[in-house]
């Protein structure tokens, strides 16, 4: 089933992300925690593809499972960072071959390898290139993109960040999934923006349970995400005890989800960290809400 289906069908959803393995000896306790959170139904689940490109070779073995085992739609995430063009049409093809009609396009992160490194001969440059690749393949699919309530670490502004958003809708992405943020209002004036931009497919907005203190720092690293005074606060106050500090991420999110359908934001995708029982507690919290 397509992803975009689902997103416009004006109710409430929770989806997951997962990431495969990195190394063939962890694939079965991947594969396991995974499954898991399948049982869970959620309206779909999204699968990563790794930094360079890394664990990709993982990433449909994952996401075909999760499909045949529970039902449950799914989403193989696809980057080009420094692929060729023929890698990344194979790629497509095998997406298609496996039956996912869903891919999430990204240029992907860079490896420390490649930062700095002159990237004006790589064939992808960015995620619109890839999005473009994926139509011009003549198959049928669903395609979502990423975007920044705070903007794109490599863009100038806010204003040139949406500028390059509305070119990566118009090449064809159907929809579009946040990159983790720890203040709804933040999102919203976002949404306002790109809505003013002419950006009208469905956002999805990224939520990251932040469980361990440690994970505060990496957090930022990744996305340079703002952290609130009250999100502070419970880390200050819970970040050395770990049962209260998974307790408190996990309150946390659901507060930030809850916010956000109570002011009519309808998909909610939860970047799990293969993490079950997150998953399953942040789920039951909101049991009544999704109707569960």
């Amino acid at each position: 089933m397509k992803i975009s289906e689902t997103l416009k069908n004006g109710r409430l959803s929770l989806s997951f992300e997962v990431f495969p393995p990195k190394t063939d000896s962890n694939f079965e306790s991947v594969k396991t925690a995974t499954e898991e959170i399948a049982k869970l139904k959620p309206s779909f689940m999204s699968v990563t593809y790794g930094a360079g490109g890394g664990t990709s070779k993982y990433t449909l073995d994952i996401a075909k499972n999760i499909k045949k085992l529970y039902g449950v739609s799914t989403i193989a995430h696809l980057t080009c960072v420094s692929s060729d063009k023929e890698t990344v049409k194979k790629k497509i093809e095998e997406i298609k071959e496996s039956g996912i009609s869903n891919i999430m396009a990204l240029r992907g992160d860079l490896t420390p390898e490649m930062e700095g490194t002159d990237r004006s001969h790589w064939d992808y440059k960015n995620a619109i290139d890839l999005v473009r690749e994926i139509k011009a393949s003549g198959y049928d699919f669903c395609i979502g993109g990423a975007c920044y309530p705070e903007v794109h670490p490599e863009s100038a502004d806010q204003k040139e960040d949406i500028k390059y958003l509305k070119e990566k809708v118009d090449a064809g992405c159907d929809f579009l999934t946040t990159q983790m943020f720890f203040d709804n209002n933040l999102l919203y004036n976002f949404l306002y923006k790109i809505r003013e931009a002419g950006i009208t497919v469905p956002v999805v907005a990224g939520i990251m349970p932040i469980t361990n203190a440690n994970q505060v720092e990496r957090a930022i690293k990744l996305s340079g995400s703002f952290m609130p005074q009250r999100f502070k606060s419970i880390v200050d106050k819970f970040g050395h005890n770990p049962d209260a500090m998974k307790q408190a991420g996990i309150a946390y999110a659901t507060d930030q989800i809850i916010d956000l359908f109570a002011n009519n934001i309808t998909n909610v995708h939860v970047y799990s960290m293969n993490k079950p029982d997150v998953a399953m507690a942040i789920q039951n919290n909101l049991s009544d809400i999704l109707g569960i």
